[in-house]
């Protein structure tokens, strides 16, 4: 199934240079990029896109509640104050500098990237991934400096959240149509 999603290449990312090693991947992959741009996102923009959805903070909170506590942490915040402790790191991170923002279409294309793109934590992705590769940041780290963790990529989580993102950071006439030379190969097409 063909499909879209959206990456972005974080301030540390860019700053590293890191851009073109990031798209060879999932062009290498067989995926294809649609869309690219560099901004310089705003408070707004950036709150857009980290929504104060109480779902996804009330997981967010719980997982890293879980995982204070896994430490031996005496956590004293409900679940939706970390949530919200960790969006906002989330929207300083992503407003500190420039952002490449990709979307990146073909089959699968969400898994695909995800998969290339590898764990959000990068001490424990796979050292074939992006972020395995890439990346040495831990969520220990971010805690202790009061940041998000720099884990170099975001990436789409499904259909609907790629939609919805692709959105905010592109209009229709930003994204392009076109085949590439070996998708005949590739799908049979």
């Amino acid at each position: 199934m063909i499909e879209r999603t959206l990456v972005l290449v974080k301030p540390d990312g860019v700053y590293r240079a890191l851009i073109g090693k990031v798209i060879q991947r999932f062009e290498d992959a067989g995926l294809k990029i649609v869309g690219m741009k560099i901004v310089r996102p705003s408070k707004d923009m950036a709150s857009e896109h980290y929504v104060a959805d109480e779902k996804w903070l009330l997981d967010v909170g719980t997982k890293s509640k879980k995982s204070y506590i896994e430490k031996g942490m005496d956590v004293k915040e409900s679940e939706l104050e970390i949530g919200n402790r960790v969006r906002n790191y989330l929207l300083d991170y992503i407003t500190s500098g420039p952002v490449a923002a990709i979307v990146v279409e073909g089959n699968e294309a969400i898994s695909i990237v995800r998969k290339i793109g590898g764990s959000t934590s990068p001490q424990k992705a796979d050292p074939s991934t992006i972020r395995g590769a890439y990346s040495s940041d831990s969520y220990q780290m971010a805690d202790e400096g009061k940041r998000a963790v720099r884990n170099i990529l975001h990436m789409s989580e499904d259909s609907a959240v790629a939609k919805r993102e692709i959105s905010i950071w592109f209009s229709d006439a930003e994204l392009v149509e076109y085949k590439r030379s070996d998708e005949g190969a590739q799908y049979g097409i």
